[in-house]
């Protein structure tokens, strides 16, 4: 007798820096978020999508729950809480360093509990602790809600995708496939492309500019190169808050924006699987951050 299909929409949601966007990769098996080791390097609701055999999961990796400070800040966790109650299945990703529940775990949870979700506690980076206490994490939690499962898990390891993934396969109803199953995001080429600049310009920057970087492509065009070669032209502005940072950005004798640009380049045409030739700029928008009509573009839709 041939199983029957599931189908569903998980929610990755958890403090910023917990390893929510590489365990959205991992699970996916393809870049579809932005990663480096800054805090709200997500900022909007990104779905990946994993077909399998007998089912297809509809992930979403949701911006960081912090303390907003401007407008911006407060449409990304807004969308993260949005997704709660519209989702089949939660996976709540918290630090195995963690000592107690924090206040920022604290909000989730009781999120959690509002929405009455069946949700996966997942617990990263036990490489970092013993094995008591993360026994006594879990123990803490457990009294908290009850919970489909309990995985302690490191993001960066293959092994744990299956153990995942087989765990919400079990705890998804039956449904139709909502995607093609050649499709591993509903991201656009041209978010893909602004997601893959920006996340450069974050890990090469290291900590001389602050997050409020901001990456739109203001063209995109596919063509056939002399070889007869797809090809796409793509020219990228990344908008920062201060006269000093453009010049950060840009480095000396340009350097900077084109290890940025060679850094992205490579990646896109790994991921999109043909030939890029990007062209970056560096302007600034004092308000960006504050500013409706780049802030709404964050909202989820």
């Amino acid at each position: 007798m041939e199983k029957e299909f599931k189908s569903g929409f998980v929610t990755i949601i958890g403090r910023t820096n917990v390893g929510k966007s590489t365990l959205i990769n991992l699970l996916v098996g393809e870049k579809v978020a932005a990663i480096a080791n800054k805090v709200q390097t997500t900022r909007t609701a990104i779905k990946g999508i994993v077909n399998r055999e007998n089912s297809q999961i509809i992930f979403t990796d949701t911006p960081g729950i912090h303390k907003p400070k401007h407008k911006l800040n407060e449409t990304m966790v807004e969308t993260s809480f949005a997704t709660i109650p519209d989702s089949d299945i939660v996976l709540f990703i918290i630090e195995a360093t963690s000592e107690d529940i924090g206040r920022g775990d604290r909000i989730i949870l009781d999120k959690i509990k509002e929405a009455k979700r069946k949700t996966i506690l997942i617990i990263n980076k036990i490489d970092l602790v013993k094995s008591e206490k993360l026994l006594n994490l879990i123990d803490i939690y457990s009294k908290e809600y009850d919970f489909e499962a309990v995985i302690p898990i490191s993001a960066y390891q293959e092994k744990y995708r299956y153990i995942i993934l087989d765990e919400i396969e079990k705890n998804l109803k039956q449904g139709p496939a909502y995607y093609d199953i050649e499709e591993y995001t509903d991201q656009t080429v041209r978010q893909l492309a602004e997601e893959t600049i920006r996340e450069k310009a974050l890990k090469l920057l290291q900590d001389e500019v602050p997050h409020g970087i901001y990456v739109e492509v203001e063209k995109m065009n596919l063509r056939k190169n002399k070889q007869g070669e797809d090809i796409y032209d793509i020219e990228a502005t990344i908008y920062c808050l201060r006269d000093s940072h453009k010049g950060i950005i840009i480095g000396k004798n340009g350097e900077m924006l084109k290890r940025i640009g060679r850094a992205a380049r490579i990646d896109m045409e790994q991921n999109f699987g043909l030939k890029v030739n990007l062209k970056t700029w560096v302007k600034v928008k004092k308000d960006w951050l504050d500013n409706d009509s780049i802030v709404n573009k964050f909202k989820l839709k």
